[in-house]
């Protein structure tokens, strides 16, 4: 691999920052989205470029259309090209369903899933040019099942996981291999708006099968098969990782 390039949203933290890791551990450079943490972008950006590769940071509201546009046409004037899309970045409100707005769905199906079809969309038009690339992007367990307060976001996710069928049919032609990541309850920064967090970890520890929660590394590591070469027959699928929980009733 020479001079690949990627791009994971919402990287300057959390499952974003550790799957942009172990990307530049790979040998890949990497471009770090952010919409408000600009010091930890930088942060990490020094991280991955310790790591002997290139990384640049851009601050982009990956919501709304214009932002997406303007994002990718930096990452042209730095790099030319784009081999990996990982569709990290997300927000929700949440708020039990009686009491949601529209702007809060608005909000959290820009964020979720408007952004992964127009980000796959000029994501696609760049690895077109390069042969192919991989798309991922990140789930969470309420896309299939119901969670407290998490209407908005547990729908916002359905639709990434949908979403990602489709794409891997429609972008196969092209070469682009597209597959989500679906996590049961990790502690990051994210957690800490839930109402219940501390219920949620609570019972994600005792009930874990595997006798323990899942942890970003666990994430990442799954994102990062799916951007392999070896994972290049897996099409349009969404990945478990949360240690058993989910086969629980």
């Amino acid at each position: 691999m020479t001079e690949k390039v990627a791009l994971v949203t919402g990287s300057s933290r959390g499952i974003g920052k550790e799957i942009a890791l172990g990307l530049a551990d790979k040998g890949y450079h990497l471009v770090i989205n952010y919409a408000r943490s600009r010091t930890q972008a930088e942060e990490t950006a020094e991280e991955i470029r310790a790591r002997g590769v290139k990384a640049m940071t851009v601050k982009a509201h990956v919501g709304k259309q214009d932002k997406i546009q303007a994002l990718f046409e930096e990452i042209d004037a730095t790099f030319g090209r784009l081999d990996v899309f990982v569709n990290n970045a997300a927000s929700g409100v949440l708020r039990p369903l009686m009491e949601l707005e529209e702007s809060h769905w608005n909000w959290t199906m820009d964020i979720n899933a408007k952004a992964l079809l127009f980000c796959a969309q000029e994501a696609a038009k760049r690895m077109e040019k390069n042969g192919g690339g991989r798309i991922v992007s990140l789930s969470s367990l309420g896309a299939i099942r119901y969670l407290e307060n998490y209407t908005t976001v547990g729908v916002s996710k359905a639709a990434v996981e949908a979403l990602t069928r489709y794409l891997a049919v429609e972008l196969a032609p092209k070469g682009i291999v597209v597959n989500a990541v679906s996590g049961g309850a990790v502690d990051t920064a994210a957690l800490t708006h839930f109402p219940n967090r501390e219920e949620l970890l609570a019972d994600a520890a005792a009930r874990t099968p595997a006798g323990r929660m899942v942890e970003t590394t666990d994430l990442a590591n799954a994102a990062l098969f799916l951007l392999s070469d070896e994972a290049s027959m897996i099409r349009g699928q969404t990945l478990i990782v949360d240690g058993g929980i989910s086969l629980l009733a």
